[in-house]
């Protein structure tokens, strides 16, 4: 496994936690997107969103996505990557992309406030609308879907691993 596993899915799906414990179980680096973004920039995504607009967030977004050139690593994106058509172009042809499934109930169960956590959603958009919008972008997207109802992080992380040595191995057995 040379290529990059990417990790797609709204926020508070779990692409972070369950990206550090899948790095260390398939001896990947883990990057999480975010945080360079924050890096990059010398400010919180809230604090970006909130002074630049969400239009001009998702192309700083998308331009520092594309900038990103790991291999071997486990990249957690942000939730609106989905957004960036550059960037996840660029994530396609450098890895493998995942998306992290879960049912809306359980979004809305873990998030809390939208604005202090940084979640790009419009003016009076919903966090339901944003979520409708959002699926079928991680599908259109997705190499492989994971549900991650009822599976704890070390089962997630497991599965995801698993999956992603199939659809390895499926690759080849096509080029063949």
């Amino acid at each position: 496994m040379e290529k990059n596993i990417v990790l797609i899915g709204m926020p508070g799906c779990g692409k972070s936690t369950v990206g550090v414990v899948l790095a260390k179980i398939t001896g990947f680096r883990f990057l999480d997107a975010d945080l360079v973004l924050q890096e990059k920039e010398g400010r919180l995504i809230s604090e970006i969103i909130r002074q630049e607009g969400l239009e001009p967030f998702i192309k700083i977004e998308n331009r520092i996505n594309t900038g990103i050139n790991a291999v071997k690593t486990v990249i957690a994106t942000g939730g609106s990557v989905v957004y960036g058509k550059d960037a996840m172009r660029h994530f396609k042809r450098s890895g493998i992309i995942v998306y992290i499934r879960l049912p809306y109930e359980e979004i809305e169960a873990r998030l809390g406030d939208l604005t202090a956590r940084g979640v790009a959603i419009r003016e009076g958009q919903t966090l339901r609308e944003l979520y409708d919008e959002r699926q079928p972008l991680y599908e259109q997207y997705a190499d492989i879907t994971v549900d991650e109802k009822g599976l704890d992080i070390s089962r997630t992380a497991l599965y995801i691993r698993d999956r992603v040595r199939e659809y390895i191995s499926e690759a080849k057995n096509d080029n063949e």
